[in-house]
């Protein structure tokens, strides 16, 4: 190694396991070999020599029990019982994390940005018609603190596919949400903003209810078109009944209280009257499930033609 060029050692890193009899310097330049290369590059060490690489690499590995201080600040990552198989558990940890912050994300800005919607464009509307506005501001406040926070706080809770380690790793690059992420987060807001609109349209006008009642339509409607929606931000690929959102019990424990309040909103009295709430009826009920359902029933006819065509 101490004869090889830059040039040399680019030539032959992705050839080559095993070294023997390597100088700090050496380490340094098959880390920088391997980067130039586009991999990314994890170095493990326990000594001061290893400090330089450990360093330089996209994600240093110090032993916690025998390493040197120096290679332990040099590090970004201590293992506490310098076992390499530690390093496998912590790369798993971080891609569910990774993952559950991608999901909650998700959910946050599909569904509250189909309330803007939604609003926007019953707002744009009354110029026109005699349409109500879809949601009153105790409404929107109230699904934000119930329907937002709950499920969010359970996505993050997930614990991740079994296969979460056979995957690709994603490039070192990319953000939280890519340009696909954001083009899901615009037609997912659209869908269930449309959603919302067509169940107030057929409670006001189709049904002739009052506009007390169709508002509360409408605002069961996204609630409930929330709390279906959870289910789908399961991973393209994944069994409908077998997923890391189905087997989340948070997931479960949060739809339920949330469904539990929603119910309060409509027929606890102190609440109703808070809210500016009414009985949507038998009928109203069918209106809000039926519309409530239409995202989930789309992003789970998606996510079976994602994993017939083999998508993950």
């Amino acid at each position: 190694l101490a004869a090889f060029t830059a040039a040399d050692l680019q030539g032959v890193v992705d050839q080559v396991s095993v070294y023997a009899r390597v100088s700090p310097e050496n380490k340094l330049q098959i880390v920088d070999a391997l980067q130039s290369k586009g991999q990314i590059v994890a170095m493990t060490g326990d000594g001061v020599n290893d400090a330089p690489a450990l360093k330089k690499a996209d994600i240093g590995v110090a032993m916690g029990q025998r390493g040197t201080d120096a290679a332990r600040q040099a590090a970004d990552m201590v293992l506490q019982d310098d076992a390499f198989s530690s390093i496998v558990a912590a790369v798993r940890q971080g891609r569910i994390i990774f993952g559950n912050i991608r999901q909650s994300i998700m959910f946050m800005l599909c569904t509250n940005v189909a309330e803007v919607i939604a609003v926007a464009a019953a707002a744009a509307a009354g110029g026109f018609s005699t349409l109500p506005i879809p949601l009153l501001p105790l409404q929107i406040l109230y699904l934000n603190v119930i329907t937002d926070v709950f499920p969010a706080l359970a996505l993050g809770m997930g614990e991740g596919d079994p296969d979460v380690m056979k995957r690709q790793p994603r490039p070192s690059g990319e953000s939280v949400l890519t340009r696909r992420h954001w083009a899901a987060v615009g037609g997912w807001a659209l869908l269930l903003a449309a959603s919302v609109l067509a169940a107030l349209v057929i409670a006001f006008y189709g049904l002739g209810f009052t506009q007390r009642q169709a508002v509360t339509i409408s605002f069961l409607t996204l609630a409930f078109g929330k709390l279906w929606f959870v289910f789908n931000l399961r991973r393209p690929g994944s069994a409908v009944f077998n997923n890391d959102i189905v087997k989340n019990p948070y997931v479960a424990a949060a739809i339920a209280l949330c469904v539990t309040l929603l119910l309060a909103a409509v027929y606890l009295p102190v609440l109703s009257n808070l809210l500016k709430t009414a009985n949507p009826a038998q009928l109203g009920w069918l209106v809000i499930l039926g519309m409530s359902l239409v995202p989930f029933v789309v992003g789970q006819a998606l996510r079976v033609f994602q994993r017939a065509g083999g998508q993950s």
